[in-house]
Order: C-alpha cells, then sequence, then structure tokens
C-alpha cells in the first residue's frame, strides 16, 4: 500500500486536493483544527507528504505546531504565500502551489490557469491533480516559483484592492477593460511591496503579462473577496515596514475604513 497522506485543514481546496491522492492510492489522514499535531504524528511520523491546507491567517500558527517530523515533508499553497514565510520558522525542502483553480462551496473546481508547483513532491503533487484533470506545471528553480508566487500575490491583491473601489460584482474583465488606470496603479504599489518582500526586483512587465493571462482565464471571476479590507490593511502595514510611499492604497483604505 502507498505511503499515507497527512492533509491539515479540511476545507474546500483540501477536499480538491484528497480526492486526487485517493486516486492515486494513497490513504489521506486528515488533521482538523480541533486535533493535536503531535499526537498525529505519533501515528503518522513517516507521512509521504504533509499538505497545509489553513487560511493565509492561520498559516504561522500553524507552522510553529508543525511536528519535527514532518518539517522536510511540507507543501504550502496558502494565497499572499512567499519564502519568507515557512523561512521564518526555520524549515526548508518545502514545496509550493501557487493554484490557479478555484474551489466555492456548492461548486466544483474552476481552472484559470496551469498552477505552478516547485519542491521535492511537486510531481506527486502533479500526478493527483491530474486525476483530475487540472493542469499544473512543474518549475525548474527556486527563481522561478518566486516569480510565480509574486505573480499569484499581485493578482490576488490588485483586484481585491482595486475592486474595492467599485461595485459589488464587478469582475476582472470590466476591471482590466474598463478601470486599467485603476489596477496599474494599484499593482505599481503592489509589486513595489511584493519586491521588497521577495528582496528582489522582478520583471514588472512580465508580472502584468501573467496577471492579465489570469484575468483572461476567467473573466467573469468577480474582483472584490471578503478578504480585500484585511488584504489591503496587510499590504499596507508592509509599505509602512519598508518605508514605501503607496497613495493609491492609503487613498483606497480611506475610503473604506470601518
Amino acid at each position: 500500500m502507498k505511503k499515507s497522506i497527512v492533509v491539515i485543514g479540511i476545507g474546500e481546496m483540501a477536499g480538491v486536493f484528497t480526492r486526487g491522492f485517493l486516486r492515486l492510492g494513497h490513504p489521506v489522514f486528515p488533521v482538523t483544527r480541533g486535533m493535536d499535531m503531535g499526537e498525529v504524528a505519533a501515528t503518522v511520523a513517516s507521512p509521504e507528504l504533509v499538505l497545509l491546507t489553513v487560511g493565509e491567517k492561520d498559516l504561522h500558527p500553524a507552522l510553529e505546531k508543525i511536528p519535527a517530523a514532518w518539517r522536510e515533508r511540507l507543501v504550502l499553497l496558502q494565497n499572499e504565500l512567499l519564502p519568507r514565510d515557512w523561512e521564518a520558522h526555520g524549515i526548508e525542502g518545502v514545496t509550493a502551489v501557487a493554484v490557479w483553480f478555484e474551489k466555492k462551496k456548492g461548486q466544483d473546481y474552476k481552472v484559470l490557469v496551469p498552477s505552478p508547483a516547485y519542491g521535492p513532491h511537486a510531481a506527486l503533487i502533479e500526478s493527483a491533480l491530474k486525476t483530475l484533470e487540472i493542469p499544473v506545471r512543474k518549475l525548474d528553480n527556486e527563481d522561478e516559483l518566486v516569480f510565480e508566487l509574486v505573480r499569484k500575490n499581485l493578482y490576488i491583491l490588485t483586484t481585491n484592492i482595486a475592486g474595492m473601489e467599485l461595485e459589488p460584482g464587478t469582475t476582472v474583465d470590466t476591471l482590466w477593460n474598463s478601470h486599467q488606470d485603476l489596477a496599474r496603479r494599484v499593482a505599481d504599489e503592489i509589486m513595489d511591496i511584493q519586491f521588497r518582500l521577495v528582496d528582489r526586483e522582478l520583471d514588472r512587465d512580465r508580472l502584468l503579462a501573467g496577471m492579465v493571462e489570469a484575468i483572461e482565464g476567467d473573466l467573469n471571476h468577480q474582483c472584490r473577496g471578503r478578504t480585500a479590507r484585511a488584504r489591503l490593511a496587510r499590504a499596507i502595514e508592509h509599505a509602512n515596514q519598508f518605508g514605501l510611499e503607496v497613495p493609491k492604497l492609503h487613498e483606497i483604505h480611506g475610503r473604506h475604513q470601518g
């Protein structure tokens, strides 16, 4: 029998990955919020991989609790994910996936573009999602991973934050094709912040082209998610930490406080 896979966090995204793992014949051991990871690790000490699917706000508390036996088996897929997140906990050998498919309650998944993955378990992730006809693109090196994570963050943060200025229900198609100046101003400031977070400059034109590719992957995707305010607050907090001027983000924040 194939080795077990541990899945921490049993939400919509976890369900998609679990289906893929099960189709490959891997037993899946779920870890819910109320369970003690240490106790689970005593039973499942050497899983094939450990998929962490908690939300952004729960990422660092979860990483703090990862048992030693699991640290080199981690697969991460959170939004706003960057290497500094796992490096802050002294964790190495992570597999990271920039997930470009959407899964909402009561609906099946929808693919925007292929999901890039890099790390020791990228091939298994690709195989699992292939059973569901979800395309994965394995990356060759860490530099490519950094680019793809920033690209994903650029898309999420730009569409969410710029969408705060538009009517509820506005699509990314409308944002980019009818309010492109707004989107570009927000995107420029988000890139400034992201470059400081990854401690390097990346190709702005290529990142924008990658964001537009994702927009065109689902033109009807709504801009403003329920976490838009929190994303804006985090972006401004990061900008303040680096002493960056982000006038457009402050302008939007000033109009949407409270």
